[in-house]
């Protein structure tokens, strides 16, 4: 027999018995608003209070590039390239904390594997990056929930751009490090879950890794060291750390993602002050001639 909101009605994504899709709580197993629809797919989503930190993270990476031009708007490269359409300069870059070779063994700059991940090196190259980053985010924000995911995200990309300094990339930014770590933990969220919802999400994010794949060895200039860090590091930290179906989140991953939270804040002031400083100093030397 049909329930008087039956038509509202769907499989709750943890225990797959029938709830109302306006349900706060599944009344079977307790899951946190069932009827989101996450188990619509990855990238048909309802938009929701969920998506905040991840918006969040995409208007940090946006102000961040858009600052990357406005320090050195003399040397943006706007050729009909649209791989390099609209691309920072490299000092420009370098001041806000690309990383590599260069910035940590010439200059010391060890703080740059964080900052790196929120630097772009053109317009397609943060489109792409942003789109990719509201589709994974999302949905082990959700599966993983919120210290774990800034955790994930923080560590996979310090992993993938530690990888790609250790075999001498010289100079390297991107927040595919960081993408391909949550691709690392969506590859075992689904693969542990099982089942055909786990099982969905496990073909899926293996798509994603063969685009990566064949995207590195098709275009130029991609650092594949640092996608197969973050990804192996997303592996390995989702297994670590464990997923919301298995056990919710504890004092540890609080408090490990606090520390995730911090050390990026301070290392993205840092960068913009040395940045501002670099620009007023500069500017202080053109005006006095």
């Amino acid at each position: 027999m049909m329930t008087s909101h039956g038509k509202n009605s769907l499989l709750c994504p943890r225990c797959r018995r029938l709830v109302s899709a306006d349900e706060p709580v599944c009344p079977h197993c307790g899951l946190k608003n069932p009827g989101s629809r996450w188990v619509a797919g990855f990238f048909g989503r309802l938009q929701s209070g969920n998506l905040q930190p991840v918006r969040l993270l995409i208007y940090i990476n946006v102000a961040f590039y858009i600052l990357s031009i406005l320090f050195d708007p003399s040397a943006i490269r706007t050729s009909f390239n649209p791989l390099t359409l609209l691309s920072p300069s490299n000092h420009s870059l370098f001041f806000l904390g690309a990383t590599g070779t260069i910035p940590i063994d010439q200059y010391g700059r060890w703080w740059t594997l964080i900052s790196a991940s929120f630097l772009h090196g053109g317009i397609l190259h943060i489109f792409f990056n942003m789109a990719a980053l509201s589709q994974l985010g999302t949905f082990v924000f959700h599966e993983y929930g919120f210290f774990r995911f800034l955790i994930i995200y923080t560590i996979t990309g310090i992993a993938g751009f530690l990888l790609s300094y250790a075999v001498g990339i010289p100079f390297t930014i991107g927040a595919s490090a960081s993408l391909c770590g949550l691709i690392g933990a969506i590859l075992f969220y689904g693969k542990s879950r099982g089942g055909f919802y786990g099982e969905t999400i496990y073909r899926q994010a293996t798509g994603w890794v063969v685009g990566l794949v064949l995207f590195g060895l098709l275009v130029p200039g991609i650092n594949n060291w640092a996608h197969g860090g973050g990804l192996a590091a997303g592996i390995l930290t989702g297994f670590l750390l464990g997923y919301e179906d298995k056990s919710a989140e504890n004092s540890l991953h609080r408090i490990l993602g606090m520390a995730c939270v911090l050390v990026t804040v301070s290392v993205l002031l840092w960068a913009v002050m040395q940045t501002l400083y670099t620009f007023f100093i500069i500017s202080g030397i053109i005006n006095s001639y």
